[in-house]
């Protein structure tokens, strides 16, 4: 099992990754989205990979103030060997060599069973309103 940075050559099986694990892609998760994302900070972006096999992806981001992690997945046949909390790990010590002191997450409703396994990372539910608002579409 190798950690590396995405590329931009990862994106389709990134995108397969995703879609097989149920996460909702949005609008800005195209190529020309990716590409804008390793511009700002491609260290926080990680693919897990095995016999040149992709098994999981991290989206990490840093504004400077709070940590993101963003759609985290693992190959349905490759969950329960730890990958997952391995590029959850990676991020968070990358987040905080940066000096960041709090990251924060979001789970699409459909996605809720994911809960268990951020709460037994150390990550606490926080009721908050999330809004949105597109500037470009």
């Amino acid at each position: 099992m190798h950690i590396r940075g995405f590329r931009l050559q990862d994106y389709d099986a990134v995108v397969a990754l995703w879609k097989e694990c149920g996460l909702l892609l949005s609008a800005s998760d195209t190529p020309e989205g990716m590409a804008r994302k390793l511009e700002r900070d491609a260290d926080l972006f990680l693919v897990v990979e095995e016999e040149h096999r992709l098994l999981g992806v991290i989206m990490g981001c840093y504004d400077g103030r709070r940590g993101w992690i963003n759609h985290l997945a693992v190959a349905p046949a490759a969950q329960g060997r730890g990958i997952g909390s391995i590029l959850l790990q990676e991020v968070e010590q990358r987040l905080l060599a940066k000096g960041c002191d709090k990251v924060n997450l979001l789970i699409e409703p459909e996605n809720a069973d994911v809960q268990q396994f951020y709460l037994r990372a150390g990550y606490q539910r926080d009721e908050l309103i999330f809004m949105e608002k597109w500037l470009h579409r």
